[in-house]
């Protein structure tokens, strides 16, 4: 069976990940794209909307992957399930923990599949690293997710929106990781987000978790390259690090050997599984976790934030 798939949101994100892992992937087909800024002129047909795509094409159509900002991805995906297609959502699945526990009773009434794709989980060091943490006692987490984001997100304002989740939209990755790795749940005791004047959405944020010490602090002021790095110590007294955003793993400092990084490939090669057997996969841990983090923050008001600037005033 060829999966006929249409890609909704036509951003960086899809252009860069999601178009070339649906070529890569024998088992999909990519039969359209729903967009509002204009035909991207990829040899399929391209419409304004998913209402527009379902009109012309519903007949020719499997599933979808919706690639839009995530505060309207609720009622996109719920019209999708609506029409009978399996569903895959870009992260953060949702804007709310609401919405996406909607969806997932939806698509279970509905008998469709829907898979949330955390894209970091599918990083190389991933599994070998919970394998590793499986049944420890962890004594120190410390995750340090620093970046620029008018390196990854050049002029796009919907960031700054209340719904947009600010720094936690990379910030989201580490959790989404630590998530799959730990052997136990984070929770936020205490949180600091920083709000530049006049946004509506932290652009760093300070974590604290239950535990000897767990922290977590994510900045997306970061100039001096990427830092995307999760390091782990045991009672044992390993230490397991990830770095390179999972891509790498070291164990007591040593590198090990990991598989290929294939982050979105992997995905599809699970959403294909899933459209297959019909059934849903939801995690919504890391999103359990962002929001468990602006319900305990202390929030800050720091210096304005302007894409033409070259410092914030960190």
């Amino acid at each position: 069976m060829t999966i006929r798939i249409a890609i909704i949101g036509f951003g960086k994100i899809a252009r860069d990940q999601h178009a070339p892992a649906i070529a890569s992937d024998p088992r999909f087909k990519l039969v359209a794209i729903a967009t509002r800024s204009g035909d991207p002129d990829i040899g399929v047909p391209c419409f304004a909307d998913l209402d527009a795509l379902l009109a012309a094409m519903r007949s020719d159509l499997d599933a979808v992957a919706i690639c839009t900002p995530p505060a309207v991805r609720y009622p996109i995906a719920r019209r999708a399930l609506a029409a009978g297609l399996a569903v895959l959502l870009e992260k953060p699945p949702a804007a709310t923990l609401g919405e996406i526990e909607d969806l997932e009773d939806f698509a279970r009434r509905q008998g469709c599949c829907l898979y949330a794709g955390w894209h970091s989980q599918h990083a190389a060091a991933v599994r070998p690293a919970a394998a590793l943490l499986k049944g420890a006692t962890v004594q120190r987490l410390q995750i340090s997710w620093r970046e620029d984001v008018r390196k990854f997100h050049p002029g796009q304002d919907w960031l700054w929106e209340p719904s947009s989740f600010g720094v936690f939209d990379p910030g989201i990755n580490a959790l989404s990781i630590a998530t799959a790795i730990l052997p136990m749940r984070l929770f936020v005791t205490a949180a600091t987000l920083e709000f530049p004047e006049g946004r509506d959405a932290p652009i760093a944020a300070k974590l604290c978790f239950a535990g000897e010490s767990a922290h977590a602090n994510f900045d997306w002021r970061y100039v001096e390259g990427e830092e995307w790095t999760i390091g782990v110590g045991t009672a044992a007294g390993r230490s397991i690090e990830l770095r390179e955003g999972g891509a790498r793993l070291l164990v007591d400092s040593v590198e090990q050997p990991v598989g290929p990084h294939r982050e979105y490939p992997s995905i599809y090669a699970r959403f294909a599984d899933l459209v297959m057997a019909q059934q849903c996969e939801v995690d919504r841990e890391p999103l359990r976790i962002v929001a468990d983090a602006f319900l305990v923050a202390r929030r800050v008001v720091g210096a304005p934030f302007s894409w033409a600037q070259a410092d914030d005033g960190r």
